[in-house]
């Protein structure tokens, strides 16, 4: 048997190791056009900020120690042009020397990733406008840096690249401005959660212009002028444009395979093609998504990685399915860490489900012992049959163990409410007795109850102010007189009962506190008098943090293009 891979680096490395160790007499030949097989992608940001300072570190594998372990020839700079499904062929370009060739398969597997999504506008290919996917281009913007000594850099895109790139430039010394076209960063989170994102980098002197839309370039002064659209231009030395990328299927369209989501490549549970005898895996495949079963793209290492397994499995005569992409993702966001799985509100609500959250803000371990940190969690599920949709995390230490932890919930199938039964490992340092994926897990079970009632961030201004409904703060008379919202009463929780007189028992109660628990106790105090009442999804700290998020992006947005 003969296999033929187009692209080297997640999946098409990882199934040409696998049907080696499946396969032992298979011929397996890769042809990847760039000049490294296998590469740490996830790496490069953190190469160009000097994180990573040699850059052997950058490469997993190279066709010498590939072919030494597991005879496996890998061809770089070498591009595959054409795929001939009816002779079971491929045209080959030797990049080098300019020599083209036909080879040969009996299985033939694509994996060309995604390129870059560069849009059509002028001054694009301006020599100061960088993209950044491969090792050749981390190379390119890290020789511009060195020999350039740029003291600034716009970065176009909010999303992991921008975000890594943004912190690794500014520890260089660099004074960076993100522009992003969207009201937020980082799209897998909804745009309340990405308040403490946005704050964070705005803490560490990274300039943010939300909002605002790229119409071109132009270069200027020694410099490049960005053009942004009802607004002033932005000047800078250097520009990394970082908007997302495209799947990379020209030849797949050729050859007449099926295409689907912005031309990725359709494929079947095992990863087969509408074409026999050609797989495919990676940034270029359209998904299902694991949580709502819709169509996807995603493009991240893990799944890639997976579905190439899968690849091989089945090429050696196996049967491996592969189920869906969950979405599961981490990014450093300087002394912060942000992570996600499943869908977000926002999406759940645009893909009909019927959803709701809960927000806490749990420490990372035990309060009592020292160095505990706050973090914020959003645990999203769906109304009535409390499945577990998806889960979103800002903090420090332990945001990645929690978010695992619900990344499995999700997989395993679990509903929101069976959260609290997880028997997690505890010790002060680590965790909490009550760990934060349990607390979710509580909170849930107490709406599924009737426990707990709550209203949240988008009910705050349609609350009415004309006296019929109650808005009760139950802070501490020093932290209600640092900030609270408007037309709120303050009544601290522990005087509460001796307080009820101050409360019509005929009007619902909407309660906040700083974090949500004082306030959840206060409405089990009104509703065990017989008063209906509801909880501040997050807290007054959750609220501030939106509110003054909100604030900043609507005083720097554009005209035309606040809302």
């Amino acid at each position: 048997m003969k296999v033929v891979i187009v692209g080297g680096v997640a999946g098409g490395a990882t199934a040409a190791a696998r049907i080696r160790r499946l396969d032992e007499k298979a011929e397996i030949v890769v042809f990847e056009r760039s000049g490294y097989i296998s590469y740490a992608n996830c790496g490069l940001p953190y190469y160009i900020g000097d994180v990573i300072d040699a850059p052997s570190e950058l490469t997993l594998q190279t066709p010498a120690t590939f072919f030494a372990r597991f005879r496996v020839k890998m061809k770089v700079r070498h591009e595959v042009t054409a795929i001939h499904p009816e002779r079971k062929t491929v045209s080959v370009k030797n990049l080098t020397t300019g020599e083209e060739f036909e080879e040969s398969y009996d299985k033939l597997i694509l994996s060309p990733g995604a390129k870059p999504t560069q849009p059509q506008i002028p001054g694009v290919n301006i020599d100061k406008v960088f993209t950044l996917r491969t090792v050749e281009d981390t190379f390119r913007i890290k020789d511009y840096i060195n020999r350039n000594r740029p003291k600034s850099a716009i970065l176009v895109g909010g999303g992991f690249i921008g975000l890594e790139l943004a912190e690794n430039l500014r520890e260089l010394g660099m004074d960076i401005t993100i522009v992003e076209s969207l009201g937020q960063m980082m799209s897998p989170f909804d745009a309340d959660m990405a308040s403490f994102i946005h704050s964070e980098v705005r803490r560490n002197g990274v300039k943010l212009a939300l909002r605002s839309m790229v119409e071109g370039f132009a270069e200027k002064d020694g410099g490049i002028e960005v053009l942004l659209k009802n607004k002033a231009p932005l000047h800078a030395d250097m520009v990394i444009l970082a908007v997302g990328v495209t799947p990379d299927t020209a030849i797949a369209k050729e050859a007449g395979l099926k295409l689907g989501i912005r031309g990725s490549i359709v494929v079947n549970e095992r990863m087969e093609t509408s074409i026999p005898d050609i797989y495919a895996a990676g940034d270029a495949v359209q998904v299902k998504h694991y949580v709502t079963g819709d169509d996807a793209l995603i493009s991240l290492a893990g799944p890639a990685n997976k579905q190439g397994r899968i690849i091989a499995d089945n090429i050696c005569g196996g049967d491996s399915r592969y189920m869906g992409s969950q979405g599961s993702s981490i990014i450093k966001v300087f002394d912060m860490t942000a992570a996600a799985t499943g869908i977000n509100e926002t999406n759940a609500v645009k893909s009909g489900l019927d959803a709701d959250s809960v927000i806490l803000s749990p420490m990372s371990h035990a309060g009592y012992y020292p160095g505990g940190k706050v973090m914020t969690m959003k645990v999203t599920f769906e109304k009535g049959t409390y499945r577990l949709l998806g889960a979103q995390i800002v903090g420090y230490e332990g945001v990645d163990k929690r978010i695992d932890v619900l990344a499995t919930a999700i997989h395993a199938g679990l509903k929101a409410t069976e959260l609290k039964d997880l028997d997690l490992a505890y010790a002060p340092p680590f965790s909490s007795a009550k760990d934060p994926v349990n607390m979710a897990g509580f909170m849930i079970d107490n709406i599924a109850k009737g426990t707990l009632k709550q209203w949240h961030l988008a009910d705050a201004e349609k609350l009415p102010r004309d006296g019929s409904v109650t808005l009760l703060d139950t802070r501490t008379v020093w932290e209600y007189s640092r900030g609270h919202i408007e037309g709120f009463v303050n009544i601290p929780v522990d005087e509460l009962r001796e307080r009820l007189n101050e409360i019509d028992p005929t009007k619902p109660v909407y309660v906040i506190c700083q974090s949500g628990l004082r306030s959840y106790i206060a409405t089990r105090i009104l509703e065990g008098n017989g008063i209906e009442a509801y909880n501040f999804s997050g807290g007054f700290r959750f609220y501030d943090a939106v509110m003054n998020d909100r604030a900043l992006i609507k005083k720097a947005a554009p005209c035309g293009m606040d809302d």
